[in-house]
């Protein structure tokens, strides 16, 4: 198993989980300005000795000083795309130039402002809907990448359609979905949500799992996004 992390130029972890997860990383890709972010607290991951560099630097360039372009020129990709945030820019490259890497973890994409975080949250589920990129395996059907975005408060992932989470009892649990056409019963949940509509945010938020299983089985194959505690 090849792990990537993508670090942007939101709240930067400072719990142990996230900061193991850069440690174990086959693959470091900072977004624009994240490189400043990552080499600010390299030493507090690494120790103060340490050589790592990120593997890729990419963005649009805009708010990356000049002179962090002209000495990481040579691991520089310049995208000046606009349908694409920096974000997607990475996660993209990771598949189309790291075909090892089966895990990709986002950091630092939260915090900060509440707009990045919302729209960087909801790019999770376009990246399982487009690649099939999510928080569950998808089997034996193509290519299986697991994708999570990790902070000091929660990790979220995408799904695509019934599964079955380990969670813990008592942890807590948030659902969302762009479908207001999706079901989704449940088995775990301390409120169900089998008759919730996905009409607005926070229909299926705040829950806690009464189980260390929690079951969704969905309606049809759609897009949810989880966040959890």
């Amino acid at each position: 198993m090849s792990s990537a992390v993508i670090i942007g130029n939101g709240e930067f972890p400072r719990k142990e989980y996230p900061r193991e997860l850069i440690r174990r990383a086959d693959r470091i890709v900072c977004c624009d300005r994240g490189l400043e972010a990552f080499l600010r607290h390299r030493c507090r991951i690494f120790g103060p000795d340490s050589v790592r560099e990120p593997d890729v630097v990419i963005g649009d360039m805009d708010s990356l000083r000049p002179s962090l372009q002209q000495q990481y020129s040579k691991i520089l990709i310049h995208n000046t795309g606009q349908e694409d945030n920096d974000q997607t820019k990475a996660f993209r490259y990771i598949l189309e130039h790291e075909p090892e890497v089966d895990a990709i973890h986002i950091l630092a994409a939260t915090g900060k402002r509440e707009d990045h975080t919302i729209g960087n949250l909801s790019l999770l589920m376009e990246y399982a809907r487009e690649y099939g990129a999510c928080g569950i395996p998808a089997g034996d059907s193509g290519r299986n990448i697991y994708v999570d975005m990790v902070s000091d408060h929660s990790i979220a992932f995408a799904v695509t359609d019934s599964c079955e989470l380990h969670v813990g009892a008592g942890r807590a649990l948030s659902l969302f979905s762009p479908d207001n056409s999706l079901r989704i019963r449940s088995q775990g949940l301390q409120w169900p949500t089998d008759q919730v509509v996905f009409d607005n945010w926070w229909k299926a938020t705040l829950n806690r799992a009464s189980a260390d299983i929690v079951t969704l089985t969905f309606s049809h194959p759609s897009i949810a996004l989880l966040i959890l505690d």
